[in-house]
This record gives C-alpha cells, structure tokens and sequence, in this order.
C-alpha cells in the first residue's frame, strides 16, 4: 500500500530540522513532529541561552556595577525568541513544503506513527522511511533527598526572574563550568561539587587546570573528589551533604543547581511495536544512523553517541542521505571538534593525548603560548595555549587542544586540515593576516620547523655556504620561538 508520507522525521531539534530540511529539499513528502516548540535543547534550554547568559556576565563583569537581573532575562528571552523565529520557526518549514505536526508520536506498527495531540485527538500516519531525532533531557542522578528538594537543571534555570545569592553546582563539566562563571560573574557566590579530581575530564588536563585557576580567581570555590551523599531543603535554601576523605562536609546555598549530563528520550515513542532496539545508552544505530530496522533511523542525542548540537546536524545528513539518496555516508567522528565557551574558551578536536598514549601512537607536542600571540597582548587576554598532536617527520595533525580566547574557532583550523590532509608544514608556510588570533594556530604550526631543526644540517650549512653565526642551542627540546 502507499505510504502517506516518504519522510516523517520525528523531533523537532537540531537532528529533526536538518533531516526535514533535507527531507523537502531532495523531493521527498516530509512530516517533522515536535512534542513542544521547535529548536529542540540547543534553542530554549542549551547552546543558545547559556551564550546569551555568558554575554551578559562577560559585560557585568566589564562594568562591575550591580547587575538587573530583570534586564538580563529578558535579554535572554529576547534573543532566544529571536534565534527561534529566525530559523526555528514552523512556518520556514512549511514553506520549505514540510508538513510540521505538534504533538506525542509513537509507533503502532514499523511503518505507522500516531500522534497525540493537547487536546488529546489521535490520528495516525505512514511513511516509507523515519528519523528519530527526539533528543535527550537533563540526567538527574538519584541523590537521596533530591527528589523533595528545591533544584534547577538546564531545563528550567534560564526562566529564572531572580538572582539568587548563592548556588551550589553539581557536576564539573561543560554546562556546569559555564554556568559557574555566569553566574559568578552576574553576582552571585557559587561552588561546583564534582566526584572528579578535575573539571572538565574530558579535556586535557594541563589546560582544564589554567581553567579552574581562572575560575577560582573571580571567586568560584570548587569541592572536587567528593560525592554528594544527600541534599535536602533548607529554610531558606538547601544542604548538600558531601563526603571527601571519609569527611562528611554540608554546603548551603540558596538555589541547587543540577548539571550531570544528559538522558535520551525515547521512551514514550513504543519502539517495540516498531522493532527498533535500544539500550540504556539510547537507540542503537549503525555509523549510517540506521537502527536494526532497515527503514528507521535515528540521529542526535537519542542514539546516546554524541551530545552536540553540530554532531546531531551531522547525523541527520547521515541517515537523511543514506535513506533518501541510497548513496552510503557513515558517521565521522574521528575529526570531531567541542568546545566549552567560558573565558577563557576550552576546545578539542580529534584525538585526545590520553587516546595517543593508550594506543601506543608515536607522536610530538607543539605548544605555542597565547602570551606570544601579540593579537591576544594587545587585548591582554594572553591566558591560555595551543597543543598540538602529531607526527614528527609527516606533520600529520592528530589531535589538537586549545585553551585561550576564541579557541573554538582556533581548534576549528585544525580540524579542517585534519579532515584535508594538511599538515603542520603546510599551515605553517599558509601566510595568515597580522595581528590575528588566527596567526597563532600558524605560529603553533612553526614549532614543527623548530622541533625538526637539525644541528647537522647548520653545520652543512655553515661549511656550504661559508656563514659565521654561532650555532643554535638544540639542547631544550620544548623551546618556543
């Protein structure tokens, strides 16, 4: 029988409004259903109003005047309706030729999706093909007394209207680190507890160190290597109970914040009427985003692989291509770039330096300073450096870590040579405008010319060609020129 659709792509996020973009574009009858607004995470509780938050502490902090919290609300409300109605909006979908549905999907049989709406009517429709990009949700760990407790996630702190005094953060990673110097910076006295040694793990922890120490200067207070045992309310308030060292220590704040990852959203969709497998993690997929289903797909979030918004765009064009067009594309996460934008920025593309060193990959660091970028000393933001992986002889780039400003931008350089093949020597002979922060990333590529300078070859030189200066000193193998 015909199926009423080719395309229903289910989840209005990032994944959802690539894969229904794609969908109309290439001819293919699109559905995209959105349980709420679309924009998914990244637009309402994500990416974009946590930058908006950091723009607003970064000009508090330039004024160091109190803060109206009521002005940096609605700013925040503002430009969020403004991203939304700019390239969120339904009504850009359906001129695109997208039927978008508001409300509840989940599958009655592998071809049929029923959607229930507000009001509570259903109705049912099929299609040849699906994408699942129904996105995830904030983790919150069972903490004893958490539930009875007073707390934020990233799902409801943005439509706070007041300042609080205090908070205390759980969880060390990006959204917890960039909402500790937000709000530090707007006025308010946080502390971030995390059972790690450090923030940010996934980083490198040289740089994720420089970091805490940046934080910790405009007064954030870390409780690191210490589990919370319980949280409840306080009047006014809340306690976290935390232990370290066999130490049992309580902090109180005003507000609790709680930012330790993030779950998939999938268990309202009736996956087993549709045969689609799943585990703890999210619904499983091959590296085409196909799930064990050969029609259904899923992308983003929900598949538990990645937890960013340019990962969950790359996956939809993934399984939109490989369902629609035939023409095989598998996932590339070899060169894949994050960043976490506190000030300053820490960025990552590519393989870690615990990766290299577990695998046995034989490899040299170049590391250049931002205190040598002269863009970054006449903005004086010289905090930070660039570390780079890769192979000695070649200039193969495998890995790169940049903390400093703009290092998410920086780190992106040398993702798009990884992903062409560019080598350090190529970068460095790349003439690059002056003075830029941009200058830099070349700058670290130069140190591949200093680290594979021969003392040999300047003795040749010398005799050859007759030249009288004295010959360098080799002797420091990290030295920066």
């Amino acid at each position: 029988m015909a199926k009423d659709y080719d395309l229903i792509v289910i989840g209005g996020g990032a994944a959802g409004l690539t894969s229904s973009g794609m969908g109309a574009s290439l001819g293919a009858k699109t559905m995209m259903i959105e349980k709420h607004k679309l924009g998914g995470d990244c637009t309402w509780y994500g990416c974009v109003p946590s930058k908006i938050l950091l723009n607003q502490a970064k000009k508090a902090k330039i004024s160091g005047g109190p803060v109206d919290f009521s002005k940096v609300s609605e700013t925040l409300n503002r430009i969020r309706e403004e991203v939304y109605e700019d390239a969120d909006h339904p009504d850009i979908f359906r001129d695109m030729g997208v039927d978008v549905q508001h409300g509840s999907a989940a599958f009655t049989d592998p071809y049929t999706i029923e959607i229930t709406r507000e009001d509570g009517s259903k109705k049912q429709f099929s299609s040849r093909y699906f994408v699942i990009a129904t996105g995830s949700r904030a983790f919150v760990p069972p903490i004893p007394g958490l539930d009875e407790t007073p707390h934020h996630t990233n799902h409801t702190i943005f439509e706070i209207d007041k300042l609080p005094e205090s908070m205390i953060v759980i969880g060390g990673g990006p959204i917890g680190t960039e909402m500790s110097q937000a709000f530090q910076r707007l006025g308010t006295r946080v502390t971030v507890v995390d059972m790690a040694g450090t923030i940010l793990t996934k980083d490198d922890p040289e740089l994720t160190a420089i970091l805490q120490k940046e934080l910790e200067k405009e007064g954030v207070r870390f409780q690191l290597e210490s589990g919370v045992k319980s949280v409840r309310k306080a009047d006014p308030g809340v306690e976290v109970i935390v232990e370290k060292n066999g130490e049992s220590i309580t902090l109180s704040a005003e507000t609790l914040l709680v930012a330790t990852g993030r779950r998939p959203n999938f268990e309202d969709l009736n996956l087993a009427a549709a045969g689609v497998g799943f585990g703890k993690r999210g619904i499983s997929v091959s590296k085409k985003c196909r799930t064990n289903v050969r029609h259904i797909y899923a992308a983003g979030d929900v598949t538990g692989m990645f937890q960013f918004t340019h990962m969950s765009e790359h996956m939809a064009k993934v399984a939109t291509t490989n369902a629609l067009l035939k023409v095989p594309m598998k996932v590339e996460s070899k060169y894949l770039p994050w960043a976490t934008y506190t000030s300053p920025e820490m960025a990552h593309v590519g393989a870690t330096k615990q990766e290299l060193d577990e695998k046995g990959i034989t490899y040299e660091t170049y590391r250049f300073p931002y205190k040598k970028i002269d863009r970054a000393i006449t903005d004086e933001v010289t905090t930070g450096w660039i570390k780079v992986y890769a192979k000695k002889f070649s200039g193969k780039i495998l890995g790169a870590d940049v903390l400093g400003v703009h290092a998410g931008e920086m780190v992106s350089q040398y993702g798009l040579a990884m992903r062409n093949g560019i080598s350090l020597k190529k970068m460095a002979d790349t003439i690059y405008p002056y003075p830029s922060y941009s200058l830099g990333a070349r700058r670290a590529a130069d140190q591949w010319y200093i680290k594979n300078q021969s003392l040999t070859l300047v003795k040749w030189l010398k005799r050859i060609f007759g030249y009288r200066g004295p010959l360098p000193d080799l002797s420091d193998p990290d030295r920066i020129v």
